[in-house]
């Protein structure tokens, strides 16, 4: 083998390598959003769907002839750097698969100071995540409460009636929707 083979063999090595390191370091940066898009399609981990309204109105036809109903618990909860009472106003609701349904929960901010949250939210059991859909949700944006403040905070929701048709889903008689409020990055302190 010659030097210049060999070196040239060094130098395709060496491009192959670096080429291979940039792959790694765009899939790096790639994987929290495209593992959030898997999430938000699939329903894995418990990610809720985002519904329209012409969603709505074609699930409540095919929910209103089932007539099936499944209970929905609420649960609410703060991080500790959020100085606000967050809560469900009804901790659990029955409604008729494919219907449409709004719950409410009840923030305040007991500081003296304007704070900015975000809420996080999952649905439990996991695999009625996929079938849990919100047409309106607090959680879409940010929430400011002034000093003092008290807000309700409406979701709109349905269970989508192609739960009934999933295998995964027999024997699930309740869903927990569950909320967390953390602290805005803009808002920490």
């Amino acid at each position: 083998m010659t030097a210049a083979t060999l070196e040239t063999r060094k130098t395709k090595t060496a491009l192959l390598a670096f080429a291979g390191a940039l792959a790694m370091l765009g899939l790096g940066y790639a994987a929290v959003p495209l593992y959030e898009l898997f999430c938000q399609v699939t329903g894995f981990g418990g990610t809720t769907q985002r519904a329209s309204e012409s969603d709505a109105v074609a699930a409540e036809r095919l929910g209103a002839a089932s007539g099936k109903t499944i209970s929905i618990r609420f649960d609410g909860s703060t991080a500790r750097d959020v100085p606000w009472s967050f809560r469900p106003e009804q901790v659990t609701d029955t409604v008729t698969i494919g219907q449409r349904d709004m719950a409410i929960y009840l923030a305040k901010n007991n500081s003296d100071q304007p704070i900015t949250g975000t809420a996080t939210f999952n649905v439990e059991p996991e695999q009625a995540g996929a079938y849990f859909n919100k047409i309106q949700c607090f959680c879409f944006t940010e929430q400011t409460l002034q000093p003092g403040e008290e807000v309700r905070m409406p979701v709109l929701y349905f269970v989508d009636p192609a739960a009934l048709d999933d295998p995964n889903m027999d024997g699930v008689e309740q869903i927990t929707l569950s909320y967390t409020f953390h602290r805005a990055i803009d808002s920490a302190e």
